[in-house]
């Protein structure tokens, strides 16, 4: 938010010292004034500074948006939190999915600002080497799917989405070696250390076990 208005005031202040040069080009001796062209640049160059970061998070949205889709069965939201929000936001969760008033949750989610820093870092890389927090942050962003197709337990959630991380890889990019790999590293790496609430019922033969080709089991 801050980034837009900030955009949209430089943009206005561009535009208000060009019209304000129009109204005085000429003064009442005939002497045409020279375009302001520093003082435009600037706050040309400024406003750019504010649409190339908001362009990439469209972007970085957008792509965010047509995994998460695919794994969901059809469309959703993929919010990326802002530096604003982060600076305020005091919640241990690294996304969020809220519930409707009939309890079900919706179809958003708003994915924490170090997330979707990882997300974008791992999107232009080569997915070929990930780090550790790049193959978490792909997690979150399926397991948060998990809860806008309707599942509200954690466990079952967590169980989910580790057995679809390969193919949201694969929906973000990766190849199945590399998307494999990474659900591997999750399965192998971070969810033995979940809370409690997080893990049960999941592993071969488990509870939540879907049968599905490419567990990372």
């Amino acid at each position: 938010m801050l980034l837009a208005l900030s955009l949209i005031g430089f943009l206005t202040l561009a535009a208000g010292i060009v019209v304000r040069w129009i109204g005085r080009r000429v003064d009442a001796l005939g002497r045409v004034a020279p375009f302001p062209k520093i003082s435009v640049g600037l706050s040309l160059g400024l406003a750019l500074c504010c649409a190339v970061p908001l362009m990439v998070e469209a972007w970085v949205e957008h792509r965010l948006e047509d995994a998460a889709g695919e794994i969901a069965g059809g469309p959703v939201q993929v919010h990326c939190q802002s530096v604003g929000q982060a600076f305020v936001d005091v919640g241990p969760e690294l996304g969020f999915v809220a519930w409707g008033a009939d309890g079900v949750p919706e179809r958003s989610t708003l994915i924490k600002f170090g997330v979707c820093g990882n997300l974008r870092a791992w999107l232009g890389s080569t997915k070929a080497s990930p780090s550790l927090d790049q193959v978490v942050a792909v997690h979150v962003l399926t397991h948060e799917t998990m809860h806008m197709v309707g599942i509200t337990d954690e466990a079952h959630a967590e169980c989910a989405a580790v057995q679809r991380d390969a193919a949201m890889a694969v929906a973000l990019g990766a190849s199945p070696q590399e998307a494999q790999a990474l659900a591997r590293r999750y399965w192998v790496e971070v969810y033995p250390r979940m809370p409690d609430r997080y893990v049960g019922g999941c592993g071969p033969g488990g509870t939540h076990d879907e049968g599905l080709p490419t567990p990372p089991w």
